[in-house]
């Protein structure tokens, strides 16, 4: 019988990133405490190591960061840096290991299983954390072990700028003296239920059964019960990255109306960046396409700053409209793209984003989650639903 060989799975994580890329392009930031994010009513998109004693963390208002940490330096992001950078060190990893999975803009898991008959995992590993801090002058550290889920805990515990190897076999008492708080899936409100239920440490929620995670928490309650354990076999997956996004409606009778395709538009504007925000993506191109009753196609496109907010991208959309549609003639089909895509744990654009906005886009997209997409919608775009018209949505 042939001997089952362990996975070796490396989780990557670039520190404190945005602050990390600032620093680099503004060296007067080193030592100082950053905080990325703008707007007396946004919200923090990231924070350097030296704030967060002052207890700033990512997604706090910047309101509250400001007075927990007035001496912090406020920076506006720069997406073009932070997507130019994060395809540097997917670069660098591509050209070193077999099969890597880019999970985010700051995040990578490798899957080294069987190179230790050629380098030795650990060591592989390690040169190549060392290579990727020599060539782009970025903090990074990385967690080793037998699947994503122990990795990407052990990287959180090496951090800053360090390295953690979790032996085969050893993952339950690794894991075991953590806060719950430490495992993937357990957020705010599913740690005050666990504190309830008198779970504080990964050790006690190991040793309760199952069924009772399934009774309370349902599907998940298994989920955080196997990731307690050490138990993950979900695959790491090849990167190939996504260029573009979109969607076009054909109609089967042409039409003139203006306000109808306007309301279209909107509708399919809110598909895509739910779809985005689903994705844990951002746009900053945004391309309509008309096609008039005698097949004549036209497109136009405008750059705009990184976001998957709604409302800033519905704007552009539709003056694209008003420029592009000029001929006056029946419309057969309209359609929508975004490109210039970048990953990123942003929801929208917290640079520019208030924290109404913010809350209110968490709370339509938990809607959509459990109800469907359908189900809710902007008023500007409830006209589209009342007239006749096939669905064919594709990219292009």
């Amino acid at each position: 019988m042939d001997r089952i060989i362990p996975r070796t799975v490396v989780h990557m994580d670039l520190d404190c990133f945005f602050v990390s890329v600032s620093r680099l392009l503004h060296p007067e930031l080193n030592n100082k405490p950053v905080i990325v994010g703008g707007g007396e009513r946004g919200v923090v998109a990231a924070c350097s190591y030296e704030t967060r004693r002052f207890g700033v963390h990512s997604a706090m208002p910047v309101r509250l960061a400001k007075r927990l940490c007035p001496e912090a330096v406020f920076i506006r992001g720069d997406y073009d840096q932070y997507s130019k950078h994060s395809d540097m060190v997917s670069e660098i990893i591509s050209g070193c290991v077999p099969l890597y999975e880019r999970s985010s803009i700051d995040e990578f898991y490798i899957d080294l299983t069987g190179m230790d008959r050629f380098f030795g995992c650990y060591k592989h590993a390690t040169e190549l954390r060392q290579r990727i801090i020599r060539e782009t002058g970025l903090p990074i550290s990385f967690g080793m072990s037998v699947n994503k889920t122990v990795s990407k805990v052990a990287t959180d515990e090496a951090k800053p700028n360090n390295q953690l190897k979790v032996n085969s076999g050893e993952e339950k008492a690794f894991l075991a003296p953590l806060s719950v708080q430490k495992i993937p899936m357990v957020g705010e409100k599913t740690y005050t239920l666990l504190r309830s239920m008198g779970v504080e440490k990964v050790k006690t929620l190991q040793e309760i059964p199952v069924e009772l995670m399934e009774n309370v928490l349902g599907e998940n309650g298994v989920s955080i019960w196997k990731k307690a354990n050490g138990i993950d076999n979900s695959p790491v997956e090849a990167y190939h990255e996504q260029k573009s996004m979109s969607t076009e409606e054909t109609f089967d009778q042409d039409t003139i109306d203006v306000q109808y395709l306007k309301h279209m538009l909107v509708a399919m504007t809110e598909k895509l960046c739910f779809r985005l925000r689903s994705e844990h993506k951002l746009t900053a191109c945004v391309a309509i396409k008309i096609r008039y009753s005698n097949f004549d196609t036209h497109t136009m496109q405008c750059r705009i700053p990184y976001t998957a907010g709604d409302h800033i991208i519905i704007g552009h959309v539709k003056e694209l409209f008003d420029k592009l549609f000029n001929r006056r003639l029946l419309i057969r089909l309209i359609g929508i793209r975004f490109s210039h895509l970048v990953g990123g744990g942003q929801q929208i654009n917290l640079f520019e984003d208030s924290e109404e906005i913010i809350n209110l886009y968490q709370a339509m997209d938990r809607l959509k989650l459990r109800f469907g997409e359908n189900k809710i919608h902007r008023a500007a775009a409830l006209g589209c639903s009342f007239r006749g018209f096939t669905r064919k949505s594709s990219d292009y």
